[in-house]
């Protein structure tokens, strides 16, 4: 049989389960963990509850307040004694110890003074108490694609009356046979919002190359332009859909050489007209009046012939008789209106008057008779002569022009004697274009065309800058315009805005570069330095 337990062992087993489940109780354990669903979103789902909030439309008012009456007063602290006192205490001072010291030092610094006071390390130094930015920034790059895009050049520049708009004329100057290729007029206003530099304002197409342009002094919006065909057109840039208003046609009185300048004169009889100057390589300078058929008249002309130009020089450029001399360029004095400069292809300047009686030699079927004006000739340059530019300062006794052309120089001339008071060499090859200053005396802008030589300080595509008050000898600043073998052709100040410089060149761009103080503000005897530049040269 099996064996029966003892008394005492089911209340040991009961003892040791109680143990065991105390033990369970209090033993570390990981229960898994509980999860409790949400139930608004999908009962509020359910339902398509929206709801919002927004107070009531809030209401405003305004209201200015304004005293009745005002009173300045002035407010100022009291200085206090102990800042007075502080003030006043005198500093104290080794005199003992200073003047030993001074004593000790005297023979050594007044050495030095004397090592100094003979040394020329310093001559000819100038100091300059601003800082050395660049003195010229390109505000604008200026182009119109489709003259691009044909391979045409800007021939010339021109501000209009307020010197906000900048004009341009497109064609070539590089040869070949373009009459009737098309060509544009372009106009940008700087003062525009939103201005876009290959989208001008304006484009006016011509059917045959401009050659020059000149905006009218005071008329804002009227264009004179000269025609590579010898005709002359005047547009009237605020109308949009047919902005030609006068033009010659081609008639007699036509040029029958390309017109390489235009300008305007003012009309002694008729104040509220203009009439217009043209100079061609047909050795013809005629004056223009407006037709109320919207066209120009010839008023009144001028032909340059060899055999009629004073002898103080010998033409070799020419033979004597009755050959016309091509006229490339003009400028009017700035104190006689009767008085003006003309460049020739055959190398000289020379001094005009309208005041001229004698008729010319020269033989066509004109309407108006033409006359003679030269009465001086200038020492020549080495080349035909493409620009001349008086000076806008001026002095009874000191009447001054610069002139230009394809031997690389510059020359400053006296109306007063033949030869040149300064020659300048600038460059191996051409220059295009030289423009005095409106607003500094001793300064003036030239253009280059290709070329670069160490004997003279020309780089290929630049507007040179120069002072006098720098040097007499050497630019003060060349800007690179145009890179590779790009001429620039021609050069413009801007009158009213004279910080600003218009140039344009054969890539077919215009930059405006804006000029800094040095170039734009006058000094104090800068007149009396010009005098004296020209005084000490003629002695």
């Amino acid at each position: 049989s099996a064996p029966r337990p003892f008394p005492w062992e089911p209340a040991e087993r009961a003892v040791g389960a109680r143990r065991a489940a105390l033990a369970a109780m209090f033993a570390d354990r990981t229960a898994p963990g509980a999860g409790v669903e949400s139930l608004w979103r999908s009962a509020r789902s359910a339902r398509c509850e929206a709801k919002s909030c927004q107070t009531r439309k809030i209401s405003t008012a305004e209201n200015a307040v304004q005293s009745h009456t005002s009173r300045d007063a002035g407010v100022q602290t009291d200085q206090s004694k102990d800042a007075v006192q502080d003030f006043h205490q005198e500093v104290q001072v080794d005199y003992a110890s200073l003047l030993s010291f001074l004593q000790k030092v005297e023979d050594a610094v007044i050495e030095e003074l004397n090592k100094n006071w003979k040394s020329r390390a310093f001559d000819g130094f100038e100091v300059n108490w601003t800082d050395q930015n660049e003195t010229v920034l390109c505000l604008h790059t200026l182009s119109y694609p489709e003259a691009q895009d044909q391979n045409l050049q800007v021939t010339s520049v021109s501000w209009n009356a307020t010197g906000s708009v900048v004009a341009c004329s497109y064609g070539r100057l590089d040869g070949g046979d373009w009459s009737t290729e098309k060509s544009y007029i372009c106009t940008w206003n700087l003062d525009r919002r939103g201005l876009n530099p290959q989208r001008p304002d304006l484009v006016v197409d011509v059917p045959s190359s401009v050659m020059c342009l000149a905006f009218h002094p005071s008329q804002p919006s009227l264009i004179a332009g000269g025609l590579f065909s010898g005709e002359l057109v005047v547009w009237d840039t605020s109308r949009t859909e047919d902005p030609m208003i006068w033009r010659t046609g081609l008639t007699d009185d036509t040029h029958t050489d390309p017109v390489y300048q235009v300008n305007w004169l003012p009309d002694a009889k008729h104040r509220n007209h203009a009439r217009l100057l043209s100079v061609s390589t047909d050795g013809k300078i005629l004056v223009w009046r407006e037709e109320r058929d919207g066209r120009l008249a010839l008023a009144e002309g001028f032909a340059m012939v060899a055999q009629q130009i004073p002898r103080s020089t010998q033409l070799k450029k020419f033979t004597w008789g009755e050959a016309a001399v091509g006229v490339t360029s003009l400028s009017f004095s700035h104190f006689d209106p009767h008085v003006f400069i003309v460049g020739v292809e055959g190398g000289y300047s020379l001094k005009c008057s309208t005041a001229a009686e004698t008729l010319a030699l020269h033989r066509t079927g004109s309407s108006v008779p033409l006359r003679a004006p030269a009465e001086l000739a200038f020492s020549p340059h080495g080349g035909p002569v493409y620009s001349v530019s008086c000076s806008p300062f001026h002095r009874q006794v000191l009447n001054l022009f610069l002139s230009c052309g394809t031997d690389g120089q510059v020359h400053l001339h006296s109306m007063l004697q033949t030869q040149p008071l300064i020659s300048l060499q600038l460059s191996k090859k051409y220059l295009f274009c030289v423009r005095w200053s409106p607003v500094r005396p001793l300064v003036f802008a030239a253009t280059s065309g290709e070329g670069n030589c160490n004997k003279c300080f020309c780089f290929t595509g630049d507007v040179h800058l120069f002072d006098f008050e720098k040097s007499s000898q050497k630019p003060a600043l060349s800007i690179k315009q145009a890179v590779g073998e790009c001429p620039v052709y021609c050069v413009e100040f801007n009158v009213k805005q004279t910080q600003l410089l218009a140039a344009g060149d054969a890539t077919g761009t215009v930059k405006v570069w804006q000029l800094s103080s040095d170039f734009t503000e006058q000094g104090p005897r800068e007149m009396n330095h010009l005098e004296q530049l020209a005084s000490e040269i003629t002695d």
